[in-house]
């Protein structure tokens, strides 16, 4: 609020009105729409699925099939896989996180620990998948074949990914289930199972949410857990809790559309520009652009569209190969996606485990991991053939 209210006061040049028109132009644009309404369904979603059993129905199936000391390798094992399989980081984590957090009651484990372990592993896919939209945007504006790019993409995130799971092996050795598991009421987690089998098949995210919600409803009404009135009412509670959630994210891109609209963005870019000499620093100056401006816009997707073309040149104008460029634009863009706490995935985390969105950054390993692996992939000219 504090950062909203000084951006619109410095916009020098334009009447208050205008100002706020500015503020209200971001707040209310295409992409921040389609995450609100995101929000407002996957609350619902969660509410009404959480009412009746659902999450509960999960975590025993889960604690009856995997032992205590796999629990977190295997929630980091199932997210990767999710998000490969739907190629968005934001549907992994409303399948996961309520998962997450059932599980970390259960197991008396860390809630911010869990839901960071879903919210790492979603980056996985939305990284590397063939239909993520990070992964579309790179390889159109770079020009290069997505199978190429994955190839190369490959090389710099897999020993990071493997790393991580070790850790999450290590990590969760002392996790013990609990002594006695309930039974598994199988009719209560066909709401997941949908969600997770209509977003594998491809479906648009909103779509999937609709059937998650409808499939709550007629089985709530059928096990007797509401009636038609409860089950809206369950809803209303889960959007509402949503509340904080959407109003953050509208002033992030009422912020952000001023900091456009003042030539914040084109600043960054001709700053970090000015001084590449090399292959070597123009692959650290695409990698600083697409870091700096998904920073100022709080979305991945958007982050390499804004720096696509500039990148393009770049790396045109220096040698680097284009295969390389866009899985550097894709890998960071993901990388800060998944650390900064104003962000969609991490914002969405946050609100369905009823925690502060900042407790779950120190926990984001595979985030950090990646990034980290696309710099020393920059410093040490790695994979060789492709630099």
């Amino acid at each position: 609020m504090l950062s909203s209210i000084y951006a619109i006061a410095i916009s020098g040049g334009f009447p208050l009105s205008k100002r706020i028109q500015t503020f209200s132009k971001g707040a209310g644009s295409q992409n921040m729409m389609l995450m609100l309404w995101i929000f407002v369904l996957a609350g619902a979603f969660s509410n009404t699925a959480k009412e009746m059993g659902s999450i509960d129905a999960t975590v025993n199936l889960t604690l009856n099939i995997l032992p205590g000391n796999m629990l977190l390798a295997g929630l980091f094992l199932a997210s990767c896989f999710i998000s490969l399989s739907i190629g968005t980081s934001v549907g992994t984590i409303v399948a996961l996180v309520p998962i997450a957090a059932g599980l970390a009651h259960s197991t008396g484990s860390s809630i911010a620990l869990l839901s960071a372990i879903v919210v790492g592993g979603a980056f996985f896919g939305d990284n590397l998948s063939f239909i993520s939209d990070t992964t579309v945007v790179a390889t159109s504006t770079q020009g290069c074949k997505m199978s190429d790019k994955f190839r190369v993409n490959s090389f710099i995130v897999l020993p990071a990914a493997i790393l991580i799971l070790i850790v999450y092996f290590i990590l969760g050795a002392d996790i013990k289930s609990p002594a006695t598991v309930p039974s598994v009421e199988i009719i209560k987690i066909i709401p997941y199972l949908l969600v997770l089998l209509t977003a594998i098949f491809g479906m648009n995210v909103m779509a999937v949410l609709v059937i998650g919600i409808l499939s709550t409803g007629i089985i709530g009404m059928i096990e007797g857990t509401y009636d038609l009135y409860g089950w809206f009412g369950f809803m209303g509670k889960g959007i509402i809790g949503m509340g904080e959630l959407i109003i953050i994210t509208m002033m992030a891109g009422g912020l952000l559309e001023i900091i456009r609209e003042n030539g914040g963005i084109d600043y960054i870019i001709q700053k970090i520009t000015a001084h590449v000499h090399g292959k070597r620093g123009a692959e650290l100056s695409i990698a600083l652009l697409v870091s700096f401006v998904d920073i100022c816009t709080a979305n991945n997707t958007v982050a390499i569209i804004t720096v696509g073309g500039i990148s393009k040149q770049i790396g045109d104008r220096f040698g680097v190969d284009n295969r390389k460029c866009a899985s550097i634009l894709d890998t960071m863009s993901c990388c800060v996606q998944g650390i900064i706490p104003y962000g969609a995935q991490i914002l969405m985390g946050a609100g369905l485990a009823s925690i502060n969105p900042i407790e779950i950054i120190p926990y984001l390993y595979y985030p950090f991991a990646i990034g980290a692996a696309t710099l020393l992939a920059i410093v040490f000219r790695y994979p060789r053939r492709y630099s």
